[in-house]
């Protein structure tokens, strides 16, 4: 029996820093899967992860790092609501204010132009008294 050692013969391919970065981006492609494009590539669906991973970490390889490319969608610019003109009159409604995003604030419309806003620590009795001040009782 004679066996022969083959010194050059590599199993696994190596894949250049252009071919990972190419396969990588076709992989976020827009309606392309990550499995048909391993398996066009025949490469394993967990290597390719592993590529993706790595690009968005920037540690992909090679001497270059390509740049990682993000899907960006661009919206108008929201329209901001003009202020109504200010009226000398004090029977006049108040213009509306812009909804705060601040959790647990009260503001209560007195009329007449008057609000009244408290944050959720107030103390209930306090409130009250200040309410029924206002009130005139």
């Amino acid at each position: 029996m004679r066996v022969a050692l083959l010194e050059d013969a590599e199993r696994r391919r190596r894949w250049s820093f252009d071919d990972k970065a190419r396969i990588v981006e076709a992989s976020y492609e827009a309606g392309v899967s990550v499995c048909s494009v391993a398996r066009r590539h025949g490469i394993a669906q967990g290597l390719l992860f592993t590529w993706r991973r790595q690009a968005r970490e920037g540690r992909l390889g090679g001497d270059a790092q390509a740049p990682v490319l993000v899907p960006v969608a661009i919206a108008p610019e929201p329209s901001r609501p003009v202020p109504a003109a200010q009226s000398d009159d004090p029977r006049a409604p108040a213009p509306p204010r812009r909804l705060r995003r601040k959790s647990g604030v009260i503001e209560i419309d007195l009329g007449g132009g008057r609000r009244l806003t408290v944050d959720r620590d107030v103390d209930g009795g306090a409130l009250r008294r200040v309410l029924d001040a206002l009130e005139g009782r």
